[in-house]
């Protein structure tokens, strides 16, 4: 929609409302600074005076997406170690300091980043001291053996597990199918944690843990000058290496099915392909679409066709997960193994249906209320402001990205949905998966569907 034309008769009242309401939004919308650190690094910063405290993420382009083939699980094992020992401070006298500042570590990993993330008050002394301590770990981890060998056994035992419910097999086999070779394809096994050594730890922080391949936000009670200090101090004893490679984009899925046998009574069913990027050109439509289809909760056509209409699964989602190149599209529900097959059969009616068709005016404008109407609930705490700039710095969205999110969703056009969905998923190219529900045949022992 393009708000310097004037707006048709039939849309001017709910139309000049959403526009009412993306003014409004964007006088809200924190304002980012953003600048490359002496060391390398690039940092992103959001003063907000309110409350005595910071917030601050470090992000690296050190996801499971690089780990070494045989090796998968040797990223979230390298993140996991950082407070386990660094420097002259063992993993106990870590965990006493951090008390004695107050300070709150997390971060973990996923496929594209491994972060930290640190919460201090903005005192100069407690500041300085848990920044002090937050580079520490982040520049001198020892990896101590015993540790690795503790979180080791942790990891299999989890692994070993999550390997007897069929959700994780039906997730884990997705993953595979849909990306074959790809980096993102990769699943954690019993046998590349057993692989994985010590050296392997030391290597891979020395080649990713480096000043370009950092990304530091802050958002808090703070001025530029002492943000520049803190993401100095944060980054100027790593090495300095080279910016984050490219991946190489997923080969296109080809369909089919899978079935993984499992005494379950219910069925786990996944179904998708490669989706899109955070910097996708579609972005807008497909998340607006995707509202419509499945990601809307109650008013999604999925639940509606699935649920409400037939009772075939108490839930039924669909979702677009963005990663630096083509993250996943997925359709999941759980049904009984018995009614697994008409459950489905429903579910590819209505996805065809709504790709050939779109969505309907006012499935549209409830999608786009609820989605531009939302968005300032995300960010109405520090901690969430520092989740969304820290991905707009990492993956080098636009510094306005905030304002234009609801400005972008309020302009999304049932054609552009149409349009977007019609080009990008193909349901010949779908894979699916189906786990369990070997528990519930039917009537006469059959797994085949009953109206």
């Amino acid at each position: 929609m393009n708000f310097s034309t004037p707006f048709p008769r039939r849309l001017r009242v709910p139309a000049l409302a959403a526009l009412a309401f993306v003014c409004g939004l964007a006088r809200a919308v924190p304002a980012i600074e953003q600048w490359t650190a002496p060391t390398g690094a690039k940092v992103q910063l959001v003063a907000s005076h309110e409350l005595p405290m910071i917030d601050i993420q470090i992000d690296f382009a050190a996801g499971s997406a690089v780990d070494p083939a045989d090796k998968s699980g040797l990223a979230g094992l390298t993140r996991a170690l950082l407070d386990a020992g660094a420097g002259d401070l063992d993993e106990q006298a870590i965990s006493e300091r951090r008390a004695d500042l107050g300070m709150i570590l997390g971060g973990g990993v996923d496929e594209d980043r491994a972060s930290l993330t640190l919460r201090t008050l903005s005192s100069a002394s407690e500041r300085d001291a848990a920044v002090a301590l937050t580079a520490t770990l982040l520049t001198r981890p020892v990896f101590p053996e015993a540790v690795l060998e503790r979180e080791r056994e942790r990891a299999l035992a989890g692994l070993r597990e999550s390997l007897t419910r069929p959700a994780v097999l039906a997730e884990r086999a997705f993953t595979a199918a849909i990306y074959a070779n790809h980096p993102y394809g990769r699943n954690i096994s019993i046998e590349s944690l057993g692989a994985i050594r010590r050296d392997d730890l030391v290597a891979f922080h020395a080649r990713h843990y480096s000043a370009r391949n950092a990304s530091v936000t802050i958002v808090g009670d703070l001025d530029r000058a002492t943000a520049e200090k803190i993401a100095v101090a944060l980054t100027q004893d790593l090495p300095v290496g080279d910016s984050a490679g490219i991946l190489p984009p997923p080969v296109p899925s080809k369909g089919g099915l899978t079935r993984i046998a499992n005494p379950s009574a219910q069925a786990h069913i996944l179904i998708g392909q490669p989706g899109m990027s955070r910097d996708d050109p579609d972005y807008f439509p497909l998340l607006v679409g995707n509202y419509i289809l499945g990601g809307g909760g109650f008013t999604s056509r999925l639940m509606s066709e699935v649920r409400e209409k037939r009772g075939l699964v108490y839930d039924i989602h669909s979702y677009f997960e963005p990663r630096r190149i083509a993250g996943p599209f997925q359709i999941g529900l759980q049904t009984k193994g018995s009614q697994s097959e008409l459950a489905l059969q429903v579910v590819r009616d209505t996805l065809a249906a709504f790709i050939q068709e779109g969505p309907a005016e006012k499935e549209l404008r409830m999608a786009r209320d609820n989605l531009a109407g939302g968005f300032g609930l995300r960010l109405d705490a520090n901690a969430k402001i520092l989740g969304y700039v820290s991905l707009i710095g990492f993956y080098g969205l636009p510094l306005d990205w905030l304002e234009r999110y609801p400005r972008e969703v309020v302009a999304v056009s049932r054609e552009a949905v149409r349009d977007a969905f019609a080009r990008r998923i193909h349901p010949d190219s779908l894979v699916t998966v189906i786990a369990g529900g070997d528990g519930d045949k039917g009537e006469g022992g059959s797994a085949a569907a009953r109206p």
